[in-house]
């Protein structure tokens, strides 16, 4: 009975706090505040591609500065900054979804303006064309109170007093990492009075303690007598309920220790033996105290990290439960994996569209039996893949295990891979130069993300358009990586003997030798720009009465100043300056040294910057394609999650969710 009492303790201490980082999709508590008078910027402008570029470093945070961040983007009179402050209680993946959900609702209800301010329940973030960095402001602020009245609104309000003061002087003290503060205090026999503020670690002591003496005054005004308040302004919150509502935060580090010397000895000659019997036997027992330190820390230490490990494999363990799905519902939605209900098939298995009973729709991958991986090694990598949470990259929401069968669960996009449109005739008509020109930015941005700005680093290894989706807005989403290679931070290429991917998009160096690198992906990209100029396949390009490859079309053209011929004809309006740029991008992309591509971090400022003057490219590899037919070719949807014919044989340990690459 008391081992079934503390498994019972240990599922609500470890999932209650999960489910709470759930609930932070849904902010009841959100205001957002759209400054009119900071004016607005235009869809597509360099101010939108900074903010962009903020909005992308704020949803792939690594490093927790203790819920504090300060960014900046671009130059005048198109610069941004930034600031993004999470709840002194809150951890990093609590902070991260906060500021994700936040973006989504500043990109919702204040789309153009160039100064706002939004506050979730448990962060705060504000951008601006101008310095907001080290600036105490008060306004615009809010004031959201709880309609319910306390039954002693005398004790509650004079217990409330005390303890905002308290917690101000507290919080002003604070050092830069963190302002926060959060206490209760009794208001009669039968009432306890919960309080947290917390300011901008920015602001020295007094301007903190300004900024909370007005947001004190601010409760004063709407809420005295209520249950419950909250006060928000750009640099400072404060807050205060009749129930618990906060954690118990995250330490901070403790400063080190100031050096302890023992007092000088002032005696005459007669006591210099004693001074020196006293000064020995200090440093004899001061060692021996070292050792004995050194000695309890690395037991202390050792516990704790086995403790914190011990943790952390049942929270993940509780974490993959969570993503776990019941292989009957799975089976009810796709209708018991029906003809009707399947979207494509390939190497790894077939992919079919499913309904949960919840209504959302979801593509249903369901992996091949000749997948020699185990049961732990896919729930890894599951957890592994659903880390990645991007615009521009598919969502994994789950997976299913039932004895041979192992499924995985996406988010369903609706108008499928970008080949569907792009490589056919009638079709690629309803991709005007605007759309392509946003995804091309779209799949750009979601490699910069799996690249350097997800916390880990991602080589795709099989990008192309199939490998492209695209939702009911024709936002791109980069989806399958059965064949991705994932890289500590300090990784930047690796090799491997099984050369798995698709002809025309694949690196020289990497078919060839097995040599990859995020450069690899960039290649790919480069294959992919072309094609969306074009609108043509890179193995079927037909060019006057030849048929011949678009990256060998390309350089032809480009080398005789003729590069317009490579242009879609059916792209009638929108800007020829930008298509001729995309083309000089794409021969940037596939230049056959490898440190001669850009990264793509310069990629996208190259897109988003005209002013940015471009290097020449170099010669591109070329490919010898026999038997190349004419015709356009389209694919089923979601092949991005399926190999097709093109692709290279796959061994039966690349049937895998990821591919960990390690040395």
């Amino acid at each position: 009975m008391a081992m079934r009492s503390s498994q019972l303790l240990l599922y609500f201490y470890l999932v209650l706090p999960f489910l709470a980082t759930l609930a932070l999709a849904a902010d009841p508590l959100f205001q957002a505040s759209c400054i009119s008078t900071a004016g607005n910027f235009t869809a597509n402008s360099t101010y939108q591609a900074n903010l962009n570029t903020i909005f992308s470093q704020l949803t792939s945070l690594t490093e927790f500065n203790y819920g504090f961040y300060n960014l900046s983007a671009g130059e005048n009179p198109s610069n941004i900054n930034a600031i993004a402050l999470c709840r002194g209680d809150r951890n990093q993946d609590d902070c991260n979804s906060c500021l994700n959900d936040t973006i989504s609702e500043l990109r919702q209800r204040c789309p153009f303006n160039k100064e706002v301010i939004g506050w979730s329940e448990f962060c705060m973030l504000r951008y601006a064309n101008r310095d907001v960095f080290g600036e105490m402001e008060s306004s615009p602020n809010d004031c959201l109170s709880n309609t319910q009245d306390v039954t002693n609104a005398d004790q509650f309000n004079q217990a409330l007093d005390v303890l905002l003061n308290n917690l101000s002087s507290r919080v002003a003290a604070g050092g830069p990492l963190r302002k926060y503060a959060a206490d209760n205090s009794l208001a009669g026999d039968f009432q306890t009075v919960y309080a947290l503020v917390q300011c901008s670690p920015d602001l020295s002591e007094q301007e903190c303690g300004d900024c909370l003496t007005l947001a004190k005054q601010g409760i004063g005004r709407c809420c005295l007598g209520k249950m419950g308040c909250r006060v928000l302004s750009p640099s400072c919150f404060s807050r205060f309920e009749s129930s618990l509502f906060y954690q118990t935060p995250i330490p901070l580090p403790s400063p080190p220790p100031s050096p302890t010397f023992p007092p000088s000895s002032t005696g005459g000659k007669g006591n210099n033996a004693t001074r020196t019997v006293i000064i020995v036997v200090i440093i004899v027992i001061a060692s021996v105290v070292g050792v004995l330190l050194l000695i309890s820390s690395f037991c202390i230490f050792q516990r704790a990290r086995k403790t914190r490990e011990k943790v952390a494999t049942v929270d993940e363990v509780i974490r993959a439960e969570s993503l776990q799905f019941d292989f009957a519902t799975v089976q009810a939605a796709t209708n018991n994996f029906s003809d009707a209900s399947k979207l494509g098939q390939g190497g790894f298995g077939a992919v079919f569209k499913g309904q949960l009973p919840n209504g959302q729709e979801v593509a249903v991958k369901r992996l091949s039996r000749n997948s020699r991986q185990g049961d732990l090694e896919f729930k890894n990598e599951v957890l592994l893949v659903a880390k990645l949470q991007h615009r521009n990259l598919v969502r994994l929401l789950g997976f299913c295990l039932e004895g041979h069968e192992k499924l995985l669960i996406y988010e369903f996009v609706p108008n499928r891979s970008l080949d569907h449109f792009i490589f056919d005739r009638a079709k690629r008509a309803q991709l005007d130069w605007e759309r392509r020109y946003k995804i091309i930015g779209g799949i750009a941005r979601g490699l910069l993300y799996l690249h350097e700005d997800s916390r880990l680093r991602i080589i795709h290894r099989d990008l192309k358009a199939s490998n492209v989706l695209l939702d009911a807005e024709m936002i791109p989403k980069i989806a399958d990586f059965g064949m991705a290679r994932l890289f500590v931070l300090d990784e930047t290429q690796g090799n491997t003997s099984r050369i798995v991917g698709t002809y025309g998009y694949m690196a020289p160096e990497y078919a060839m030798h097995g040599q990859f690198s995020v450069k690899s992906d960039v290649f790919s990209f480069g294959v992919i720009i072309l094609e969306i100029v074009s609108g043509q396949k890179n193995n079927c390009f037909r060019y006057r009465e030849d048929v011949e490859d678009v990256v060998s079309c390309a350089w032809k053209n480009w080398r005789e100043g003729t590069a317009e011929n490579l242009i879609d004809p059916t792209l009638i309006d929108g800007s020829r300056n930008e298509m001729m740029r995309c083309i000089h991008i794409g021969l940037l992309c596939i230049q056959e040294n490898v440190a001669d591509r850009p990264t793509m971090a310069k990629i996208i400022l190259m897109l988003n910057s005209l002013s940015i003057s471009l290097p020449e490219p170099s010669q591109p590899p070329f490919f010898t394609h026999t038997n190349i037919k004419s015709g356009i070719s389209s694919s089923l949807a979601y092949d991005s999650m399926v190999s097709k014919s093109e692709t290279l044989p796959l061994s039966k340990l690349e049937a895998s969710v990821t591919d960990l690459y390690s040395q």
